[in-house]
């Protein structure tokens, strides 16, 4: 044990978006029961990468006994993390996975209409983990990176958001972000992208989307526009 520099979590500020979590690369912080925890003191360095990300300002760094930075464990549980990734994630307290009904409407004119609605999907794959960053579909183009359950929730999805744009697919929540941050890197940068429009949902967990474009974007190494769109839970553009 030593008198060291080490992050300090204010429980009462943090409302559980996440932002904090790809931020800190040791992976010393989780959100658990829907609050950022510092999960090991001997995985935290105490550098503070972390507290810039913090919206409420909940993180600063303290000076208390604590155990030395274990830069071995650090990797060891990296490389486990990695392999365990398919697994299917636990799930927690974030205020996104709160349980609730929504109540729905349906116009006369779409209760009566028999037209069919098309697709407007250009490409497959659409999942992160699966696009392949030199995809001709992706080479300067203006990209979605949508929410997965951003579809679900805005039923004109296809014809008002997706129209004529590839579209990248991923859960900042139940997936590896910072698999998400090299991934989208690679992406910005093989395929020379112009812009990101990201596509999230109103709920906390989910601003990771535009702390991890960010992210990707300055590991890339370039600047490029990125905008925002966010869909209600009960299905409208706010």
């Amino acid at each position: 044990m030593a008198i060291r520099e080490i992050v300090k979590i204010d429980e009462d500020k943090c409302d559980g978006c996440g932002l904090c979590v790809p931020s800190c690369h040791e992976g010393a912080i989780k959100i658990i029961d829907g609050k950022a925890r510092l999960i090991a003191d001997n995985m935290c360095d105490g550098l503070g990468n972390c507290l810039g990300e913090c919206p409420r300002g909940a993180i600063t760094i303290e000076k208390r006994e604590a155990t030395e930075y274990d830069e071995e464990l650090v990797q060891k549980m990296k490389l486990e993390h990695d392999e365990k990734a398919a697994e299917k994630p636990l799930a927690c307290g974030c205020p996104g996975s709160h349980s609730r009904t929504l109540k729905q409407t349906t116009t006369k004119s779409e209760e009566n209409t028999t037209d069919t609605i098309e697709s407007r999907l250009i490409h497959w794959p659409v999942q992160l983990h699966l696009v392949p960053p030199s995809a001709s579909y992706l080479k300067n183009a203006d990209i979605l990176f949508v929410a997965d359950c951003v579809p679900f929730a805005y039923a004109d999805f296809h014809r008002k958001i997706l129209k004529d744009k590839p579209v990248i697919v991923g859960c900042p929540k139940l997936d590896d972000a910072n698999y998400y941050v090299e991934k989208l890197a690679d992406i910005i940068k093989t395929a020379n992208i112009s812009s990101i429009t990201v596509v999230k949902m109103e709920v906390p967990c989910c601003s990771g989307l535009v702390a991890i474009t960010k992210m990707a974007e300055q590991k890339a190494g370039v600047e490029i526009p990125v905008y925002e769109l966010t869909i209600s839970v009960d299905g409208h553009i706010k």
